[in-house]
């Protein structure tokens, strides 16, 4: 990515504003399973659009981080075309992808209500 945005002198902070979904979305996940679904009813649906709208609300909050940081570090951080609903769209996209990667290994995920 670094050469396709300004040579390898930028990767360090493209490094940085990639984290922001990797380690972000991390806690993001954290943040439901431990403090918002002991608090929600038993009834997978519930749980289910809870967390799809936590991922949603989170992957506007990580897109705003990653713009903001840009932002900070980048002389010219130019516009990757990142709107809220992109940010937050994209961020749930990721999640669906990944838990559908634990799912077929058999692990706890979000389409076997385990995760």
């Amino acid at each position: 990515m670094a050469l396709w945005f300004g040579g390898i002198r930028r990767w360090p902070v493209l490094s940085l504003l990639m984290l922001w979904p990797a380690f972000g979305g991390h806690w993001v996940d954290v943040m439901f399973l431990n403090f918002l679904r002991p608090r929600l009813p038993d009834d997978r649906i519930v749980q289910g659009i809870a967390r799809v709208v936590v991922w949603f609300a989170g992957g506007i909050v990580l897109g705003l981080g990653v713009r903001l940081t840009a932002r900070a570090l980048l002389a010219r951080p130019g516009t990757l075309g990142l709107t809220w609903a992109i940010a937050g769209v994209g961020f749930v996209a990721v999640e669906l992808i990944a838990h559908g990667a634990l799912h077929v290994r058999g692990r706890p995920s979000f389409y076997n209500g385990l995760g």
